[in-house]
């Protein structure tokens, strides 16, 4: 398949912002798409070559592609940067700057999918000293053949700036409609995403053996289940008008969530945003194969890092100290761990999300050895206020955050968030009632004993309906100098020249980056704001909503995607909900 047919439909979806309109021009897409590339051309509407869980990053910075250009085009560096500054987009910028190669040039190779494809993951591949000069030469070899328009989503492509509007939902709408002629099969389609995790997989098999084939889409170890969600309550008299029966307490562990896979011996560890993580944890891969009773499952697990002498558990942030990828051997002895296990989705050949939660935790008990090392996440069932007030009490001794409130009859739903999971946390107390995820999109620079280090940060929600980053607030307060420090090896390598086109702030940040980081904050109370973009005319005309003395937990979410930050209708959700408290 040409690469410029794609390229055109692209350069269509750029050019609306009406839903309708946009799924119509993917349906088209996806029929004019030959079945044995139609998981790489999903991949690449994603934005990504592989599924998440691969962890294939092509890893692209602006200043290689800018010398990419300049390879191929013969045009000083300089001349690249002034142009990018000007108009703010590299893909365009790329294809101005090669417009007038190739009116000097007879004619350029067509070039094709699977050439450009095939490309990208050798250069997501690459490693080693020589690693830089031959992504360079990969790139500029498809720049020399690509026309203009192509060149321009290459770049696009590389830099993790291809913004066509799509959402996840749109695109297994999409799906449903141009592979089963019927909108309604969406949900079956959406429910083998959720088991798979692999959209480029799911539309090979809806496009080659139709809806029949989706309806046999089944859980398979190392493939990640796309994690059930809970929903927030900020008190025990909340929950129990919620559920109005008795239900479920477990602990909630300040930890990093764990999917863990077993198959004989070996293991495989997904994080909650489905990043491969077994890495990071050695001891697990080790340990838990003599822990389990089953040859084959997977299980969720809250992985918390614990002071060997006393048995206290400790900060998440301690486990973030294993996130190296040199002398891991040191982390792991550093920083011992537990593995705490509240869940079951498979076994021995048994797909268990559907059944009752009581019964999968039934079947949990059986499947794990408790020791030292692996142990059960503490359980209670509770009938009324006062139960859930001496639990969570017990739950905050025991050094943990709170308590995950589960009804005893619900199935597992996967990818999904629903009244089913109520989570509790001692913090959603305070007068907003809940701490927030919000992704880091700028920075000014400290003075003082900050001086040198980003003192302020400039956060974002995620629009997940325009899948942009609004700005919601500055946050200057809660930062220790250690994790000043750490922010700052983080942040460093992803600022970028100008503005990332998907942030909306009227603030004219020091430092602007590309957004990638999450981190938690709590504040006193949600405001109208005429600055910031969040939820912007939605509560009034010509303002946004903006947070109230904002504050750093110390957490910094490495494990969340930045479309795993909290959106604009959460916000919204907790600003009704304060407006009606008060």
């Amino acid at each position: 398949m040409k690469f410029a047919e794609i390229a055109q439909f692209f350069e269509r979806m750029e050019g609306t912002t009406k839903r309708l309109e946009l799924t119509e021009i993917l349906v088209e897409l996806l029929k004019n798409t030959p079945s044995d590339v139609i998981s790489k051309v999903v991949y690449l509407i994603q934005g990504k070559i592989r599924p998440n869980f691969e962890g294939v990053e092509l890893g692209i910075a602006e200043k290689l592609a800018i010398k990419s250009i300049s390879k191929s085009a013969g045009i000083p560096i300089k001349k690249i940067e002034d142009a990018y500054r000007l108009g703010g987009d590299l893909g365009i910028t790329a294809a101005n700057v090669l417009k007038e190669k190739t009116q000097t040039t007879f004619s350029t190779e067509n070039i094709t999918l699977e050439r450009v494809y095939d490309t990208l993951f050798k250069i997501a591949n690459l490693e080693g000293k020589r690693s830089q000069d031959m992504k360079i030469r990969y790139i500029s070899s498809l720049l020399n053949d690509a026309t203009t328009n192509e060149a321009k989503f290459i770049l696009k492509i590389l830099l993790g700036t291809l913004r066509l509007g799509i959402a996840e939902n749109t695109l297994i709408v999409a799906l449903a409609i141009a592979f089963t002629g019927e909108k309604d099969n969406r949900e079956l389609i959406e429910n083998a995403y959720n088991v798979s995790s692999d959209l480029g997989h799911v539309s090979e098999v809806v496009a080659t053996q139709g809806i029949d084939g989706i309806k046999k889409f089944e859980i398979s170890v190392f493939s990640p289940v796309r994690p059930m969600l809970a929903d927030r309550v900020k008190s025990e008299e909340e929950a129990v008008k919620k559920f109005q029966t008795e239900f479920a307490a477990e602990y909630k562990l300040d930890g990093e969530r764990a999917q863990i896979h077993k198959k004989g011996n070996e293991i495989v560890i997904f994080s909650r945003s489905l990043e491969k993580i077994t890495q990071y944890y050695p001891d697990i891969v080790e340990k838990i194969p003599n822990v389990l009773i089953c040859d084959d499952c997977i299980l969720e697990a809250e992985v918390v890092a614990m002071n060997e002498n006393t048995g206290d558990f400790l900060p998440f942030q301690e486990l973030m100290h294993r996130r190296r990828k040199y002398k891991i051997e040191k982390a792991v002895s550093d920083y011992p761990i537990t593995v705490n296990f509240f869940d079951v989705l498979y076994y021995d050949g048994n797909k268990t999300i559907e059944l009752p939660y009581l019964e999968r935790r039934r079947i949990l008990t059986k499947i794990v050895k408790e020791d030292r090392f692996a142990k059960m996440i503490p359980m209670s069932i509770i009938k009324n206020e006062g139960e859930v007030l001496e639990v969570l009490e017990n739950s905050i001794n025991s050094g943990c955050e709170g308590l995950m409130l589960k009804m005893p009859q619900s199935p597992y739903k996967a990818g999904m968030r629903g009244s089913n999971w109520l989570k509790l946390k001692r913090e959603y107390q305070n007068e907003l009632g809940d701490s927030l995820d919000l992704i880091v999109v700028g920075a000014f620079f400290g003075k003082g004993r900050r001086t040198g280090r980003y003192g302020t940060l400039l956060l974002s929600t995620y629009d997940s309906e325009n899948d942009t980053f609004p700005s919601i607030c500055k946050v200057g307060t809660g930062f220790t100098d250690e994790s000043l420090d750490q922010l700052y090896q983080i942040l460093s390598p992803t600022v970028t020249i100008k503005k990332n086109s998907r942030v909306e702030s009227d603030m004219d940040a020091d430092v602007w980056f590309d957004p990638n980081l999450v981190i938690e904050i709590v504040a006193s109370e949600i405001t109208l704001s005429p600055i910031h973009k969040t939820a912007y005319d939605v509560i009034r005309k010509n303002s946004g909503i903006a947070l109230r003395f904002p504050k750093f937990t110390g957490k910094i979410r490495t494990e969340k995607h930045i479309e795993d930050a909290s959106t604009d209708e959460e916000v919204i959700a907790l600003y009704k909900s304060q407006k009606k408290s008060i």
